[in-house]
């Protein structure tokens, strides 16, 4: 009689990133490390002088809209936190076809968790600003937030080059909604309500340094590669820095010193605070 064997595959072990490892790869990156924990300090104080600024502020469409952006540093805090801790950090392998085919690379994907929470409040507060009807403001933060989901599928897709610069191209049209939302539809809503020349200047702060993202990321590790992780990593931080606490600060030190503009807005104002008076 002949026995037989059967053949039993072996397991593969697979080694499991932790985060100790992905924050030895942080610490071990000057630049990355930099852009991180200054964005935290910065992020910081600028909540401090946000909650200063909004210390006299009474008006309650004001107050929302204090309320909306001092969420913007405190949301960036968290995240800066969990990448600098290696939590919403990790190394993905790039695919074939990519300028670093086949090598881990850290994918700084906390980021897009980061801006699907904190560009829908900076949009929220320009709506405000521009006394826009809900019913659009919802369509442009909704656009907004596919804009980050689908970002955040092209930076982890790792089965397929194209596949990545295809959800790229997705996030790019949801981008292009909320472009002409705030170039061709809400400058007219701001005219009407009074907040047009504070309006304008937010706006163009706003669409020239939200461009510069998806130009981070095309030339960035995730895109082709032409930036080191550091560099990537600089070009995002310095664009948030404008993008949220600079633009944070000038739309509040307005409404701090324009509440009764603030309040003549009529459309929401009987969703948000009193009527305006007569």
């Amino acid at each position: 009689m002949i026995e037989t064997t059967a053949t039993i595959p072996t397991a593969v072990s697979v080694p499991l990133q932790t985060q100790g490892e992905v924050l030895n790869q942080v610490q071990g990156n000057t630049l990355l490390n930099a852009s991180l924990w200054v964005n935290i300090a910065l992020a910081g104080l600028s909540t401090l002088l946000f909650v200063y600024m909004g210390r006299s502020v009474r008006e309650s469409r004001a107050k929302l809209i204090f309320g909306a952006t001092i969420m913007i540093p405190l949301v960036s805090i968290s995240s800066y936190l969990g990448m600098a801790s290696g939590l919403t950090l990790g190394l993905i392998e790039m695919p074939a076809g990519h300028a670093l085919a086949g090598q881990e690379v850290l994918s700084q994907w906390g980021r897009y968790l980061t801006w699907a929470l904190s560009t829908p409040m900076i949009l929220l507060a320009l709506g405000l600003l521009a006394d826009v009807d809900v019913g659009d403001m919802f369509v442009v933060i909704a656009a907004d937030i596919g804009m980050c989901v689908t970002g955040l599928a092209a930076a982890l897709t790792t089965s397929s080059y194209a596949l990545r610069w295809a959800f790229y191209g997705i996030s790019c049209a949801f981008f292009l909604v909320v472009l002409y939302a705030l170039i061709a539809e809400w400058p007219a809503k701001a005219k009407a309500a009074g907040t047009d020349d504070i309006f304008s200047t937010l706006r163009i702060l706003t669409v020239v340094l939200w461009l510069g993202y998806p130009i981070v990321w095309a030339v960035g590790v995730e895109g082709l590669a032409l930036v080191s992780t550091g560099i990537t990593s600089w070009g995002y931080s310095g664009l948030d820095v404008l993008a949220k606490y600079v633009f944070a600060f000038l739309l509040l030190r307005w409404v701090a010193s324009n509440e009764e503009t603030v309040a003549a807005s009529s459309s929401m104002s009987g969703a948000v605070g009193e009527p305006a008076d007569d």
